[in-house]
């Protein structure tokens, strides 16, 4: 139980002692106490005045004296302006740090039943990922993580798009101008060779453009009339019809971006139990097309092109179907929710997808529910903004992407180079210095990028992510390191946890103000689930580490005199280098022993 449910439980009690009114513990306002007052938790009376028909300073007053007198984990209270401000007793917080000790895997929940799907990453294969690719596959990957231990079944899925004119367009510009490269023979990833020949359509085609355009035809004409876009739609269109040439060749090719993508995400650290593929579920939303029609949920225009009106509803119409029958993405999307939940009839289905695709989730789950699906009111749509960097935006057809692993290396390399400027790691041997910088410099980029609540745009700096001093994942790799140095330096760490007499003991600011940050690691883990929001647990565990650190720099551990008060910041200390570890572990972060 935590604090907050324990105070919310007692007020609830209190209310039905002294004015015989039931009131749901859930009901009941809670805040923690301002710094300027003394207390560690405030209840809000102004609700209860009229249970108590008196003001909210009296009733304040009744209820802090009825609690003082009837629990003893409430040490004494004060009153401002009708806000009841508790002092929780050492006793209390003393019995939380046992409790917390004692249990194997404090914080994570039982599994409720619930199921749950987080679809990430969901890439084009035309080009590697980049920077974007990197924020969303770290957010979907953290999300799962932060959701299994709030209880849920969680499968990770991944939707690849790997069909339409973009694909074909590398496909294209590999068969005109590659002159049978292959990876091997480039000496360079599959999907770097692939987004190679993106870039390189792009700029051939707007050779043609301009040429066309010097020749006196308007530019949009142009842009239809380019011999290579003409060409790029017929190859779609023998796709389509499954002519075995162009089908051979998208084959081998997206087999060179897999193999590139299945590498960076080794890198990055993210996997997913479930892999659909948009070639094999492009057709499927045209069942659900005929069903709406058959509804009178969709209506057909005088081209035999099929639409709703979401006017209504404040949206505007959307089609469904061209007049030549061919699928749009609203349609392959409806067919894929509807494949998604006959297969694993999950409760929720998140998207994780960047922000300029909120208008089409809107529409999307509109249609759902409009077409009768029950489980439309379980899918959400994670909206998350874009990353910048200090040189700007990224442009993937003007070969200036962020390249996810060219970043990757580059930060490790970072690592290297800064923590071997502050001395640190010279005595590790080569192979262990080698895993050290990837961990560090993994962290550095993963928590900056999640630290940020995922609703809004960020820039991610390199140089500042990987500062030790600053608020970053190589900060709480330090502390941890460090804490697990004070536990060795003990004559080596125990299997069993150690324990301690909290009857002799009592607390200071530094150790109290720890053990509450201690015992909200299972409030975190339920709010970062509910808001689908892993920024809360990176924050909590960089208010842990400065919270640690205070306590360590101001407090003597293995050096206390008390052998009982030793025992206890040790215990402490523990509990602390655990909480990080497996908090990390919820974002997709390895902790070093040393650094």
């Amino acid at each position: 139980m935590t604090i907050t449910e324990f105070v919310a439980g007692i007020t609830a009690e209190t209310i039905a002692a002294l004015y015989n009114e039931t009131i749901s513990p859930s009901s009941v306002t809670l805040n923690e106490t301002r710094k300027e007052f003394e207390g560690d938790l405030t209840v809000v009376s102004f609700p209860f005045t009229r249970f108590s028909k008196k003001s909210p300073e009296e009733t304040a007053r009744e209820l802090g004296a009825y609690m003082q007198s009837r629990y003893p984990e409430v040490a004494r209270f004060n009153v401002i302006k009708g806000f009841l401000n508790l002092v929780i007793s050492d006793a209390y917080w003393l019995g939380r740090v046992q409790a917390i000790s004692a249990s194997e895997n404090y914080g994570i929940r039982s599994r409720s039943g619930a199921k749950v799907m987080i679809e990430y990453s969901s890439p084009n294969t035309n080009k590697p990922l980049h920077l974007g690719h990197i924020r969303n596959n770290l957010l979907g990957y953290s999300v799962a993580r932060i959701l299994e231990a709030a209880g849920y079944e969680v499968i990770k899925c991944n939707l690849v798009n790997d069909r339409g004119i973009h694909i074909c367009k590398s496909m294209l510009a590999w068969e005109k101008f590659g002159d049978g490269e292959t990876p091997e023979s480039a000496g360079i990833k599959g999907d770097h060779l692939v987004g190679k020949y993106y870039v390189l359509f792009d700029r051939k085609y707007k050779e043609q453009v301009s040429e066309l355009v010097n020749g006196g035809m308007p530019e949009e004409e142009a842009k239809a009339a380019a011999p290579l876009m003409r060409e790029a739609q017929e190859m779609l269109k023998r796709w389509e019809d499954g002519d075995q040439e162009v089908v051979s060749l998208w084959k081998k090719m997206n087999g060179w971006v897999y193999e590139g993508f299945d590498h960076t995400y080794r890198k990055l650290g993210v996997d997913f139990d479930q892999v659909y593929y948009e070639s094999e579920t492009y057709l499927l939303g045209k069942d659900l097309v005929r069903e709406g029609l058959d509804k009178g949920v969709f209506f057909r225009k005088a081209d035999g092109s099929v639409w709703i009106d979401l006017s209504e509803d404040g949206l505007d119409e959307k089609l469904l179907l061209r007049a030549d029958g061919t699928s749009v993405y609203i349609t392959q999307d409806l067919g894929t929710a509807q494949l998604k939940y006959d297969d694993y009839r999950m409760d929720k289905s998140v998207y994780v997808v960047g922000n300029e695709q909120d208008y089409h989730f809107r529409v999307l789950f509109l249609i759902l529910k409009k077409l009768g699906r029950a489980w439309a009111e379980g899918l959400y749509h994670l909206s998350y903004g874009m990353v910048d960097l200090p040189s700007g935006k990224m442009k993937s057809r003007e070969g200036t992407v962020v390249d996810a692993d060219d970043l990757i290396e580059e930060m490790i390399e970072k690592a290297r180079q800064n923590t071997l400027e502050l001395g640190k790691a010279h005595e590790l041997p080569e192979e262990e210095q080698t895993e050290l910088f990837r961990k560090v410099g993994m962290a550095a980029l993963k928590y900056f990028l999640l630290r940020v609540d995922p609703k809004k745009r960020l820039l991610f700096d390199p140089n500042e992510s990987i500062d030790l001093q600053g608020h970053t994942g190589p900060f709480i790799q330090y502390t941890y390191a460090r804490i697990r140095s004070v536990l060795e330096k003990g004559g080596g760490i125990a299997e069993e946890k150690t324990t301690f007499d909290p009857a002799v003991l009592s607390l200071n600011a530094d150790e109290k103000n720890l053990i509450i940050l201690l015992n909200k690691f299972e409030e975190i883990i339920g709010e970062a689930a509910e808001t689908y929001n892993p920024a809360i647990m990176a924050n909590y565990l960089f208010e842990l580490a400065k919270t640690y650190n205070k306590f360590y720099h101001d407090n003597p551990i293995r050096k206390a005199e008390d052998p009982a008060v030793q025992a206890f910041r040790v215990c402490l200390s523990e509990i602390t280098a655990d909480i990080i570890s497996r908090g990390m572990g919820l974002l997709g972060i390895e902790v070093p022993e040393q650094m």
